[in-house]
């Protein structure tokens, strides 16, 4: 299960694709405003794709799922039962598809093509952890994540990721890159990255970034060089100096202005505050 939105860095929002330098790992009823470019493209149950899939080297889509595009591995491919694609299948590799999926454009495989029902990617990884466990090779454990999936962007279950909003209930973490929406979370951090969009949540920490849009929390610490091109409201907010915000500062608790500012650590190794 995916506990926090993460945006990786180099990760390219354009006006129909994001493109992913990684992998890409969306959780079930999500709902993806853009077509996928990456390595290795997982998507959920019951997820909605509205543009194009192109895996460079898999692409997995569980069941119930819909996109509006062409899906296209460069690699293997499985498709689980009841997933339609109103585009056009096509599969350098070898295809494991489940019953009952509808292709609007047909399908083309150049490898084994299987119709089955595939396991879904969580039912597996959980099966081997167990496996692994009772074994005592813990190393392998880590050896499936490490090496599996590349620097992930990693969206939740029950979220959103479209041109106008970034919608989760779990935190988000956004890092090296240029994102494009409205970023609605719990705990947010904008990390070296540019973002253009609005950002509410609880607390909000803008480090080495530039926002182009309102910052609404409990806490928001703006820090190492930062800017907000918008208004802050919050209840207590903390910048340090250097940075700027070119609208209001509004703190219903206080604003401080300091040479130095302790933040959260959402991330290991990345908070020097």
């Amino acid at each position: 299960m995916l506990e926090k939105l993460v945006i990786p860095r180099n990760t390219k929002f354009e006006d129909r694709n994001l493109i992913v330098e990684g992998d890409v790992l969306i959780g079930a009823n999500s709902k993806i405003g853009y077509g996928i470019v990456a390595r290795k493209v997982v998507v959920g149950d019951r997820s909605e794709i509205r543009g194009d899939v192109l895996g460079r080297e898999e692409v997995r889509l569980g069941s119930w799922c819909n996109v509006k595009g062409n899906v296209i591995s460069k690699g293997e491919a499985y498709v689980g039962e009841f997933t339609s694609i109103e585009g056009r299948l096509t599969v350098y590799g070898d295809l494991e598809i489940g019953r009952n999926v509808k292709i609007k454009r047909g399908f083309e495989a150049r490898g084994l093509i299987t119709i089955q029902d595939p396991m879904p990617i969580v039912m597996f990884i959980l099966l081997y952890i167990m496996a692994m466990l009772k074994l005592g090779r813990a190393e392998e454990i880590e050896e499936l994540f490490d090496e599996d999936f590349q620097n992930p962007l990693e969206v939740p279950e029950n979220s959103e990721l479209s041109l106008d909003y970034i919608k989760t209930s779990k935190d988000v973490l956004i890092k090296g890159s240029r994102v494009l929406g409205n970023l609605r979370c719990r705990d947010a951090k904008v990390f070296e990255s540019e973002l253009y969009g609005s950002v509410r949540g609880r607390d909000v920490v803008v480090d080495r970034s530039r926002v182009h849009g309102m910052v609404e929390g409990r806490n928001v610490y703006i820090v190492n060089g930062s800017t907000v091109l918008g208004k802050i409201v919050a209840e207590n907010v903390y910048m340090e100096e250097g940075c700027v915000v070119e609208g209001s500062m509004v703190g219903k608790k206080g604003v401080w202005i300091k040479p130095k500012v302790e933040f959260p650590d959402f991330e290991e190794g990345e908070n020097e505050g």
